[in-house]
């Protein structure tokens, strides 16, 4: 099939997670011997002068557009949704021409469905489905409401909510990536959940070993005593729940005294959780790092006691599966996809979304009964390829593809904003 994927993220540029779904997936669908070509942009706060539109063909035979800014100075913290509606101008704008030809013999591409991810792309994904009039497939990685434990009481949250809402009704057919993210598109956008498939991500392989040197080295900077080490690695928003953890803390530390946690990832709570760990009495205890190199992470997490992640909303879980493939010890809230991914007992020890008391009680079970957290480990390692290989995931991806109708165009009112909280009753 010849597959037009649309995004915000693609590496080099990578915001989150999605950012890896998308390149992951293209290439296995590329090596499984369709036509991809995945429309993204260039870095933000760069424009034509210092990052033009260029037409790259990447390694495995994606051919991806990177899209340059417009000069409006947008700024996507500051104006989003203005922002959002530019990049999908400019890349409807640069389609037509990319499009025209398919780099041989001159003749127009064409392409048999346009995927598009989140709701960033919406406006660009559904114009070129509508304009090329092929099926529009949406994968929803997550929902403003999630993000937002229910309650759009933002402008911007209800704006964000309402493109949502007209992608997931738009869309001929949609993918989330647990039964969890099903359930939450269902109900709050009026999709029967039988519209929509679920398809886990995958976990690209890599190598998760480093020198034994190198392990030494993180212990020796944070733990030069021995004390345990805690990890929380991914990004640093209020719904990933690291304040409960830094709150768990002083808990953890009594029973364990010299407990230190490191926090390794950017975000707009970092000082925040600052503030926190001066609240609990445990700034000395707490190390934030920033983002760290994929060698340095492979060495922290081989180097810690237990990797934790405290999710109050996690669609899925993309870092409990890096922290698999790592081998390290998991300890994991039940929010979500992350209720999926972490079997209770057998490849993690789980606790429930915001219960500061659970967070150390998993913790302490973990570093109470090393022998046993070894071998929940190695379980969670030896299920990754066997449940969250991306070649399963793309010929799953393909047969959506595969079975996507068009369905007639309709015109959509807008969609009613709940007053309250859009999980509640």
């Amino acid at each position: 099939m010849r597959v037009l994927i649309v995004s915000w993220e693609y590496p080099p540029v990578v915001v989150g997670g999605l950012g890896r779904h998308v390149h992951a997936l293209a290439g296995r669908l590329a090596a499984a011997g369709h036509d991809v070509r995945v429309l993204c942009r260039q870095p933000s706060g760069t424009d034509a002068g210092t990052h033009p539109t260029v037409d790259e063909m990447h390694d495995g035979g994606v051919r991806a557009l990177r899209v340059a800014e417009d000069p409006p100075h947008l700024e996507f913290d500051q104006d989003m949704v203005a922002w959002t509606l530019a990049m999908s101008h400019a890349m409807v704008r640069a389609v037509p021409a990319w499009l025209g030809t398919n780099g041989t013999n001159g003749t127009a591409w064409r392409p048999d469905v346009v995927h598009a991810h989140d709701w960033l792309v919406a406006y660009a994904a559904i114009t070129l489905a509508d304009v090329l009039e092929v099926p529009l497939v949406a994968t929803l990685h997550a929902t403003e409401a999630g993000r937002h434990s229910g309650w759009l009481s933002s402008a911007v949250s209800r704006q964000v909510h309402s493109v949502e809402w007209w992608l997931v009704q738009r869309a001929d057919a949609l993918i989330t990536c647990s039964h969890a993210m099903r359930a939450e598109t269902a109900g709050l956008f009026d999709r029967d959940e039988s519209d929509i498939t679920v398809l886990h991500n995958g976990i690209e392989p890599r190598h998760w070993q480093v020198d034994a040197d190198e392990v030494d080295a993180v212990r020796a900077r944070y733990a030069p005593d021995g004390a345990p080490l805690l990890l929380y690695f991914g990004r640093l928003e209020y719904e990933k729940g690291v304040h409960d953890l830094i709150a768990a803390l002083p808990r953890i530390r009594r029973a364990f005294p010299g407990t230190r946690l490191l926090v390794a990832g950017r975000g707009t709570q970092e000082q925040f959780l600052v503030e926190q760990a001066r609240t609990h009495r445990v700034r000395r205890a707490v190390r934030i790092l920033g983002h760290l190199p994929d060698r340095e992470l492979t060495a922290t997490l081989a180097a810690v006691r237990a990797v934790v992640l405290p999710s109050r909303y996690e669609p899925f879980g993309m870092v409990a599966l890096e922290t698999a493939a790592a081998g390290a010890p998991l300890v994991a809230s039940t929010a979500g996809g992350l209720g999926e991914v972490v079997r209770d007992g057998i490849t993690g020890v789980s606790f429930a979304p915001g219960d500061v008391a659970g967070i150390a009680g998993a913790v302490g079970a973990v570093l109470a009964d090393p022998a046993s957290a070894a071998i929940r480990a190695a379980a969670a390692t030896a299920r990754l390829s066997a449940e969250f290989d991306w070649d399963r995931i793309a010929a799953g991806t393909a047969a959506v593809y595969a079975g996507a109708r068009r369905r007639p165009a309709e015109h959509l009112p807008r969609p009613k904003i709940p007053t309250g909280n859009a999980f509640g009753p």
